[in-house]
């Protein structure tokens, strides 16, 4: 069964259906790329869902192990770079400051984060800057 279907609205604009769920996205190509930036780009969404799957596989790697996981944020910031226009910079910051983890804890979820299916699927020539606070 397929994942999502996306048809073409017009004006660099898409919609975006996860099949399972009827869930929608829109995305809107970026001012920088002839479209108008008022919503996700496609690339947007690659780096959004980079830190996603991040902080889902931490999650996943708290609840197996009995860690409490009680608080995370994240920001990314993508950076585009030419010939060929491609996401040449993911830099994340995470915060997990309120979970109280200790150092060795704290490397643990590190290593489980930075190994998700995400990161293991993008170009390894796209430049990675992780920041972390605990």
């Amino acid at each position: 069964m397929a994942t999502s279907k996306v048809e073409y609205l017009g004006d660099l604009r898409t919609k975006c259906t996860h099949l399972k769920s009827g869930k929608e996205i829109l995305t809107d190509a970026p001012v920088d790329n002839n479209g108008k930036g008022e919503s996700f780009s496609p690339t947007d969404l690659v780096a959004t869902a980079y830190v996603s799957c991040m902080i889902t596989i931490i999650g996943i790697y708290c609840n197996s192990n009995r860690i409490s996981f009680e608080q995370g944020t994240a920001e990314v910031t993508k950076e585009m770079g030419s010939n060929p226009r491609r996401i040449s910079k993911i830099t994340i910051y995470m915060d997990f400051s309120d979970n109280k983890w200790d150092a060795a804890t704290q490397e643990k979820i590190i290593r489980a984060g930075e190994a998700c299916p995400v990161a293991k699927s993008v170009d390894p020539s796209m430049e990675l800057e992780f920041n972390y606070n605990f």
